[in-house]
């Protein structure tokens, strides 16, 4: 048992798979946000602002499970933490930024390509 726990690094199976699906849905909305700014470089805006609203419901689905954790902490049931759990944390908030940030060059873009 105890090579189980060093192998795994103690972390339960159903952690494990939160912190995947967390990890998942970050990327999405990372990924999608970054495909507008390719789109919207391009001059694609209609394209560009498709992607950014797919990537905050990526990032709203990423949020909500984030969100069910806090719920549960504020609940009394702590959940112990684990370098997956962490990395998922790390991919979340990246994402955020990286939406944000994303967002307001694609209006710069807009704005460039109004004024010309």
């Amino acid at each position: 048992m105890a090579e189980h726990d060093v192998e795994n690094g103690g972390a339960d199976e159903g952690m494990e798979m939160f912190s995947f699906g967390l990890i998942a849905a970050a990327g999405n909305a990372r990924s999608l946000a970054f495909e507008a700014l390719h789109a919207a470089r391009e001059g694609d805006f209609d394209r560009a602002d498709e992607l950014l609203e797919q990537s905050k419901q990526a990032g709203i689905e990423a949020h909500h499970q984030q969100t069910g954790l806090l719920v549960k902490e504020a609940n009394g049931e702590h959940t112990p933490v684990d370098v997956m759990l962490v990395h998922a944390q790390d991919h979340l908030m990246t994402s955020m930024l990286a939406q944000e940030l994303i967002e307001e060059i694609v209006y710069l873009y807009k704005q460039m390509a109004h004024a010309e």
